[in-house]
């Protein structure tokens, strides 16, 4: 068996199991539920998506080149690409920032202090949160993004452990 063959054999069925999973973990994401789980797995198998994607087109050219012969073909290629013109020129021109970017840049801009107040506790309190997961502070005025430079963990990690209280970080809640 040849590497075509073989490749021509598993082009459908890993197109069909990686698009489920594409449309499993995008609608996920899209409603928010589960981002921990789905976003590195949805953006790296949809990349995926793309090998097997392109054999099952080149299998099954004749067929999928007869559909250009229908007018169903044509009316979706336009629509969704409208579809998509729409979302890229809204996109271009939107001048409002998606919120979450908005309140994260600011948090990882916010200082040991900022933290605090957020987590409605101490400085001290906040910086022993940091300091349980290998941070060091050296002032109340250290970022979370200068701390997380530093220290080499990421930012949501920090901001968890800052401002997460009670059993989940082994401390009493206020």
């Amino acid at each position: 068996m040849s590497i075509k063959d073989i490749l021509f054999r598993y082009a459908t069925p890993l197109t069909t199991w990686l698009f489920l999973i594409s449309l499993v973990s995008g609608v996920a994401l899209f409603l928010g539920v589960g981002a921990q789980y789905f976003r590195e797995m949805h953006e790296i198998l949809s990349l995926f998506l793309i090998v097997p994607f392109g054999l099952h087109v080149w299998r099954n050219w004749r067929t999928l080149a007869n559909y250009f012969r229908r007018s169903a073909m044509w009316v979706s290629t336009v629509v969704c690409l409208a579809a998509a013109g729409a979302f890229a020129y809204e996109g271009a021109g939107a001048t409002a920032t998606n919120p979450r970017a908005v309140v994260f840049g600011a948090l990882n801009n916010a200082s040991v202090t900022a933290l605090a107040a957020l987590a409605h506790t101490d400085e001290a309190t906040v910086t022993d949160r940091l300091k349980a997961i290998g941070v060091e502070v050296g002032s109340a005025e250290d970022t979370v993004a200068g701390l997380a430079k530093a220290s080499g963990h990421d930012s949501f990690e920090l901001l968890g452990a800052a401002l997460t209280t009670g059993a989940a970080t082994g401390q009493p809640a206020p």
